[in-house]
């Protein structure tokens, strides 16, 4: 069987001549293990180019202070529906922190899922959901406005036959517009 790649199998250097080149054992093995990271995670170093590099490298966990359980579980939750803030308060993991494991998650989706469907038992449905909800979470388009606070709306006139456009206006401060009702008078 087949296995993919892993970071500690190559140099992750372009810039050393062993880059990108498996290490087969003991035949070629210019890799070697330097330690651990206070979390535990296994650091290498390159014999060389020299340089060092965990085995986190090139996955969501890469530079994490948090634990890997805590991450997928989070990810879990959130394809469960749960909602960004419960988990701020329940599990004490900051709004942005969760925001930005779940952006970066995104950039591994094939890997995520099949994680999550084993370990959690989540839907593919439900990671589609996780997923769309992560496209959805760009910047934010508002109107451009004038000096004034007016913001200017172009588009097709309800109602109208034809291909006519119309320009309105709705200034912070708008006059009250008339209304159709009968006064009580």
């Amino acid at each position: 069987m087949e296995r993919l790649a892993q970071p500690k199998d190559f140099c992750p250097n372009p810039a050393c001549r062993d880059y990108g080149k498996l290490q087969n054992g003991k035949v070629q093995s210019n890799l070697k293990k330097i330690g651990h990271t206070h979390r535990g995670v296994q650091r290498y170093q390159c014999k060389t180019c020299g340089r060092t590099f965990t085995e986190t490298l090139g996955t969501i966990f890469y530079r994490k202070h948090a634990k890997e359980d805590e991450i997928l579980e989070m990810l879990a939750l959130l394809a469960e529906g749960t909602r960004i803030s419960m988990l701020t308060r329940v599990k004490g993991i900051k709004e942005d922190t969760s925001l930005r494991w779940l952006r970066e998650a995104a950039k591994h989706t094939d890997q995520i899922d099949a994680v999550l469907m084993k370990d959690f038992h989540i839907k593919p449905a439900q990671l589609d959901g996780l997923w769309s909800f992560v496209g959805n979470k760009g910047e934010k388009n508002y109107p451009e406005t004038d000096e004034s606070g007016t913001f200017w709306i172009i588009g097709k006139i309800p109602n109208c036959p034809g291909d006519r456009s119309a320009i309105h206006s709705a200034g912070v401060e708008d006059e009250p517009r008339p209304t159709n009702r009968l006064s009580d008078s």
